[in-house]
């Protein structure tokens, strides 16, 4: 075996190696933000109806604004899919056309959702100067006046919102991408990154089919 085939064969042994070793790191992660994600959902079921004095979900919730989100999520993830056949097909222009439709339709959610969350924070954290609040304990007088806050809302910000931050980083993800891509083009690593992207977008498009079902379907009712 001359000494080219054999420093060939090394370079291959090696990105091989070190595609297995992020592989297995980035699954350990997608298993630790599956935990986060049952936390989040079980604190959500616990509190579903913990209203705090507070307005109820179904008064707010909007189906039709929730339901155009999803298809804009949906629809991105298949997309990216298209992203993961020109890069098997080695097409880098394919790569950058289908991953920036996928980037664009993922910042329509996340404006979605951010509108989404400035309209529910003026509803539902609201101040009552009606209500009983105590004894103030430096005059004995009585107070009235508090913030109307629940554990619903608090359960509900947190699950929706740390979905939300994690569509965010996967935006921040695909813009990194475009840079290894103009720098490398398509190869052996830049190739495991887009197909680990893939599993972790396509993995938030099943914790939102989650949400969705869980905290805007059934919290409609």
């Amino acid at each position: 075996m001359s000494a080219t085939t054999m420093d060939n064969a090394h370079v291959d042994e090696h990105h091989h190696d070190s595609s297995s070793i992020m592989t297995f790191g980035f699954w350990v992660y997608i298993l630790s933000d599956l935990i986060l994600f049952s936390t989040l959902f079980s604190s959500f079921a616990v509190f579903s109806a913990s209203y705090g004095g507070g307005k109820a979900g179904n008064e707010f919730i909007d189906l039709n604004f929730v339901l155009v989100e999803t298809a804009i999520l949906l629809l991105s993830s298949i997309t990216y899919g298209f992203v993961m056949i020109q890069a098997h097909k080695g097409n880098i222009g394919g790569v950058r056309l289908w991953m920036t439709i996928t980037f664009v339709l993922g910042l329509f959610f996340i404006g979605m959702e951010i509108y989404e969350f400035h309209e529910l924070l003026k509803e539902v954290f609201y101040y009552d100067p009606s209500a009983y609040a105590g004894i103030d304990p430096a005059t004995g007088l009585q107070l009235f006046g508090k913030e109307v806050l629940s554990a619903y809302w608090s359960a509900f910000f947190a699950l929706v919102g740390t979905h939300g931050l994690h569509v965010s980083a996967g935006l921040l993800w695909m813009i990194v991408m475009f840079f290894h891509i103009h720098r490398c083009g398509l190869d052996q690593d830049n190739k495991t990154r887009l197909a680990c992207l893939s599993i972790f977008w396509h993995l938030l498009d099943i914790v939102w089919v989650g949400v969705f079902t869980m905290v805007y379907l059934l919290g409609a009712l």
